[in-house]
């Protein structure tokens, strides 16, 4: 039997109406890596569905209340704050860490990640650091690459791109600026910039870029997903005794 992945889904209000939604490439890069993606709504029944799954796929999209990481909104730059979302992703977070489940985070996600577990973000990374000259908003296609990041050679996650250095894309003006207890820093952009952070006795990870968007063509994007959904199976095994 295939793993369920939970997947965190975006919240909008459209017309006054709310609207739960996820970006279709996260879904079609779970189904081909082996999974079977489930949606995992911004209401409170969606802890108990995890619950029901394999592992926590978090998702991209608008940025975090400062006031989950004990900070007040610096400057006119956030993106976007959706209450509801915050509260959802949280909730599920630590309900995949009381279950020992699997968590692989995208962008908000490696975000989410770190303020769940008691780290910081850099708000506005152009406020930040005025003097970078990498553009961490790229205004090109979703599947171009325009920056490089170095991976830590010591890392899992070099074990699983099997490369010191990846090129990716970028879709962020916030980052991770300290990361929890028991997490390293294992990625880096050219200005200095954490792109990615493991745990260093879990599984669970987390990137800046969307290797969801690189899938088709991209072994390093293949590897994660690959990775993550081979880490539910067996968790699903270890859990249920099922095997395919």
């Amino acid at each position: 039997m295939k793993p369920w992945i939970g997947v965190s889904m975006s919240f909008s209000v459209v017309d006054g109406v709310g609207r739960d939604w996820v970006r279709r490439p996260y879904l079609e890069a779970i189904r081909q890596a082996g999974g079977i993606p489930v949606l995992l709504a911004n209401l409170p029944d969606s802890v108990e569905i995890l619950a029901h799954c394999h592992g926590l796929l978090l998702t991209g999209g608008s940025d975090f209340d400062p006031v989950h990481y004990g900070e007040v909104p610096q400057g006119t730059d956030m993106d976007g704050v959706v209450p509801e979302r915050d509260h959802t992703e949280l909730a599920l977070l630590h309900q995949a860490e009381q279950l020992d489940m699997p968590v692989f985070g995208i962008c908000r996600g490696v975000q989410a990640l770190a303020v769940g577990l008691g780290g910081r973000l850099i708000q506005d990374i152009p406020r930040v650091l005025p003097e970078s000259l990498l553009r961490h908003q790229q205004t090109q296609a979703r599947e171009e690459k325009t920056h490089t990041v170095r991976i830590a050679p010591d890392s899992r996650l070099r074990a699983i791109l099997g490369k010191d250095q990846v090129a990716v894309n970028s879709f962020h003006h916030q980052a991770v600026a300290q990361v929890p207890a028991g997490w390293r820093a294992v990625a880096w952009a050219e200005d200095g910039v954490i792109e990615a952070m493991e745990h260093e006795s879990k599984g669970w990870f987390g990137v800046q870029w969307h290797p969801e968007d690189l899938f088709g063509d991209d072994r390093p994007a293949r590897a994660l997903f690959e990775h993550f959904v081979a880490q539910a199976q067996a968790y699903q095994v270890g859990r249920t005794g099922e095997m395919d």
